[in-house]
């Protein structure tokens, strides 16, 4: 029977090259490393390695062992994590919302679909809701964490928002609109264009900050004769009801009728939070935590 000590033993001196220096890095004895490898050789009844006094190099069933050996201690290592985790309690319901205009991106659910394989125990309850709903709802305790679109004006004493990612802004137009003939756009001409979306007095989010932006250009966006602060807005633009600044994902969902134009001089940006409770149960400070890693390292 082969033990997990031989798999160990025999991927550390493939790795370490020598047969001395993995003694060196496991502490055992060299004469104990070659007794392993030899009861490992027998026991498959083929040859893995062949070696000098200096030099060792994989048999082609050395090497088809090698990959295979990698994998499955990989394998044990994150079954052994997996099990601390349920062991500890890491199982249960985690209510996640975002924002209309935080779509699931692939880069999004790519990385919840790694962390559901790290977090076995969890399930995902994903709901959409405004950003300043989200802070609330967690602040109130009818969700976990949000993914919000920043800022937003009302402020919880229990409510943390980190910043996950950074996103481009851009005009979005309907293909009939004279606009969309456009390479670029200058902000402060779209002030006789009607908008889509405006700002809640009671709201943050895109909308507030797209207003702001436009105020520093010396005007307030002309709000549409229809509005809407919704993905629906998208469908309302490729009718050429009016126009948007929305951020560069929402490209991903458009209908075929809209344009998306950059803004010229200077680019501007929208930010992408991580809202959750300063103090939440372990495991949602444990998920939050481990998206918050996933998405900033992957941006």
């Amino acid at each position: 029977m082969i033990s997990l000590k031989q798999f160990k033993y025999f991927v550390e001196i493939v790795e370490a090259g020598s047969y001395s220096r993995a003694a060196e890095k496991l502490y055992v004895a060299q004469s104990a490393l070659s007794r392993q490898v030899k009861e490992l050789e027998d026991e498959l009844q083929t040859q893995l390695l062949t070696r000098d006094s200096r030099h060792i190099q994989l048999t082609p069933a050395g090497q088809l062992f090698f990959e295979r050996s990698k994998r499955i201690l990989d394998d044990i290592d994150r079954t052994v994590v997996q099990a601390r985790q349920v062991g500890q309690g890491a199982q249960g319901l985690i209510r996640l919302q975002h924002s209309s205009s935080v779509i699931l991106t692939p880069a999004l659910t790519g990385a919840l679909g790694r962390l559901l394989q790290q977090f076995p125990g969890v399930t995902l309850d994903i709901s959409m809701a405004p950003s300043e709903d989200q802070t609330m709802d967690i602040e109130e305790g009818r969700a976990d964490i949000g993914l919000i679109r920043m800022p937003t004006l009302r402020k919880f004493p229990h409510i943390q928002a980190r910043e996950l990612t950074t996103e481009r802004l851009v005009v979005a137009v309907s293909r009939h609109s004279p606009l969309a003939a456009l390479d670029n756009i200058e902000l402060a001409s779209l002030s006789q264009e009607p908008f889509i979306s405006i700002p809640h007095k009671d709201r943050g989010g895109l909308s507030y900050l797209v207003a702001n932006l436009c105020l520093d250009q010396g005007f307030f966006p002309k709000p549409a004769r229809v509005l809407s602060r919704k993905s629906s807005q998208l469908s309302l633009i490729e009718a050429n009801l009016g126009i948007a600044i929305v951020p560069e994902c929402m490209q991903l969902m458009a209908p075929a009728g809209v344009r998306f134009i950059p803004l010229s001089r200077g680019t501007l940006y929208t930010k992408v939070g991580l809202a959750s409770r300063r103090e939440a149960e372990p495991l949602v400070t444990a998920f939050a935590d481990a998206l918050l890693r996933e998405l900033t390292q992957s941006g």
